[in-house]
């Protein structure tokens, strides 16, 4: 099992909007990325310096799951909607 974690931080200008806009884009991803088994996407509520905006927790089966929803049509939606929005994003991804 592949896990696939993301954390973002989005720009002041329309940040709420744009926060809820990228979470139902993300969670619609589990409807058409076949290799996407499961996913949460939190909008943070911490206000502590180091927190983030937005944190996305994803399992695959397999690093070639992972690698296929990378390239998935519908992800890439997405990925260019939030390079849009975004100032910064963190990425961990691991085994178990």
């Amino acid at each position: 099992m592949v896990k696939h974690i993301v954390m973002f931080d989005f720009k002041d200008k329309n940040r709420e909007e744009n926060l809820q806009k990228a979470k139902v884009m993300l969670e619609a991803l589990l409807t058409t990325v076949p290799s996407l088994k499961s996913m949460e996407v939190g909008i943070n509520f911490s206000q502590e310096d180091r927190a983030m905006d937005m944190s996305l927790y994803s399992e695959f089966e397999d690093k070639e799951g992972l690698e296929a929803y990378a390239i998935h049509p519908e992800h890439l939606k997405v990925v260019e909607f939030i390079k849009s929005v975004a100032t910064a994003s963190k990425v961990s991804d691991y085994t178990v």
